[in-house]
């Protein structure tokens, strides 16, 4: 992705103007030239290597606006899902109150075609490539003998060259967990009577097929019995990716699977879109492995038992450019966090302030039309520096996110004569904000579910 390697590279410096290149076409399904991640053991803790879905590739995208404009329809209809699911509340049975006092992640999450992160896993022995969904819980791959697959870049996975897999049984605790898990009840197949699951995601995806268990290997970390969807039917916008890691807060989810391994604890860098750029996935709590370069700081994770299957924080305050903004919605209501959507989401009164400000100290340079959902919009193309104001996010406890750089504007235009403020504002003030992946690249996230808090600080993940 030639073009989107130079936006990084503007958004880095803070802006500017660049010859164009002749660029070509990749389809977005195609990860021929996807690198397997690195993975190891370090001090305790197991790191998986993480790059963006899309990271840049020494190739080029022609129509790199149409495939923006695809990736924010998409985020919007992810996060109209997440509202949609908020709203319903889904109830819990009596059968998964145990999954309500476990206080390990569970997320049912909504699926987004593009602009999503990855890791590389072995299950059964063969390893392949997931996307990080931390509003997802359950891990699911595709599986041979295949009825609808979609192409990936792997093999796809086949059960009988693995003698350690088996499929659970619709009797099974996990099969009984999959409703509060995913919003669809585990059905019985026949012969054998094995769960049959069922997840749909907000943009149309979906995968079906039976939950079975094998061994999972994260980097040199063995997981027995590890409970997945083996998927015989799956559709949508999954790029070349063998499947989904969930890292929810349900007793299905991969971090309650690992508790006993990892203690709940896990972390992540988001690397840009820059070529060779790699984060990475931190599963267990030993700070000492990270590269931050501030201290963390935590805040409390907002407890919500009709909607536990999602990470909360009470956002306070933001500020822009040095001023802290004033609103009477903040501390009012939870913010969710989500490695799957793309854009964050204010409400309404408090994007409003963010713009206004923001506009106010960007007023030097002169507007672009509106992209998509972004409505903030500038022309920077005449402009070899530009100076970009700091965007920060206050949380319950002093907790701060900087945003980085490169999370404070979208690139729409390769010229940069179309660059956008990348932060989108709710439709109502009684929808429920999204602190997204953008805006957390090069941050340091630490979840510990545990103790029930989230951390963060500030870690250049984005620079090989």
């Amino acid at each position: 992705m030639g073009s989107a390697c130079k936006e990084e590279q503007r958004k880095e410096i803070g802006g500017g103007k660049e010859e164009q290149e002749t660029d070509e076409m990749e389809d977005m399904e195609d990860m021929e030239d996807m690198e397997d991640m690195e993975d190891g053991k370090e001090k305790g803790a197991t790191i998986l290597e993480m790059k963006h879905r899309d990271y840049c590739t020494g190739g080029g995208i022609k129509d790199w606006n149409k495939m923006l404009q695809k990736t924010l329809i998409l985020d919007d209809l992810r996060v109209q899902s997440l509202q949609a699911r908020i709203k319903n509340k889904v109830s819990v049975s009596d059968k998964t109150e145990d999954v309500s006092d476990t206080r390990i992640p569970l997320t049912s999450g909504v699926e987004l075609g593009t602009l999503n992160y990855i890791v590389t896993i072995e299950l059964g022995g063969r390893k392949m490539t997931v996307i990080v969904d931390t509003g997802s819980d359950l891990t699911w791959i595709q599986c041979q003998p295949c009825k609808s697959c979609y192409n990936q870049k792997e093999p796809i996975f086949n059960p009988s060259q693995s003698s350690s897999f088996q499929t659970m049984f619709c009797n099974s605790t996990a099969c009984q967990s999959l409703a509060f898990a995913t919003g669809n009840s585990g059905t019985c197949g026949k012969n054998p009577p094995s769960c049959n699951y069922y997840v749909s995601y907000g943009d149309g995806s979906y995968t079906r097929g039976e939950l079975a268990h094998d061994q999972l290997n994260l980097g040199k970390t063995p997981v027995k019995d590890f409970v997945f969807g083996c998927g015989r039917n799956n559709k949508g916008l999954f790029g070349g990716a063998s499947g989904l890691m969930g890292l929810g807060r349900s007793s299905i989810s991969l971090v309650s699977q690992t508790s006993a391994v990892f203690g709940g604890f896990f972390s992540y860098c988001l690397p840009s879109t820059q070529s060779g750029a790699s984060g990475s996935l931190v599963l267990g709590g030993n700070a000492s492995v990270y590269n931050t370069s501030s201290d963390i700081s935590y805040t409390r994770m907002i407890s919500n038992p009709q909607l536990s299957t999602f990470y909360f924080l009470n956002l306070t305050g933001v500020s822009v450019g040095g001023v802290t903004l004033k609103d009477s919605t903040f501390g009012k209501a939870g913010m969710l966090i989500d490695s799957g959507t793309v854009i964050s989401r204010l409400p309404p009164t408090i994007y409003k302030a963010v713009k206004s400000e923001f506009m106010k100290q960007f007023s030097a340079f002169p507007p672009a039309p509106a992209f998509s959902i972004l409505d903030t919009c500038f022309n920077l193309s005449a402009y070899q520096e530009v100076e970009v104001p700091t965007i920060k996010m206050q949380f319950e406890g002093n907790a701060e996110m900087n945003v980085d750089v490169t999370g404070v504007f979208y690139f729409v235009k390769t010229d940069a004569s179309q660059v956008c403020l990348a932060l989108a504002s709710l439709s109502f003030d009684d929808e429920t904000g999204i602190i997204a992946n953008y805006q957390q690249r090069n941050q340091r996230v630490i979840y510990d579910t545990m103790q029930s808090k989230l951390g963060f600080a500030q870690e250049s993940c984005s620079f090989t």
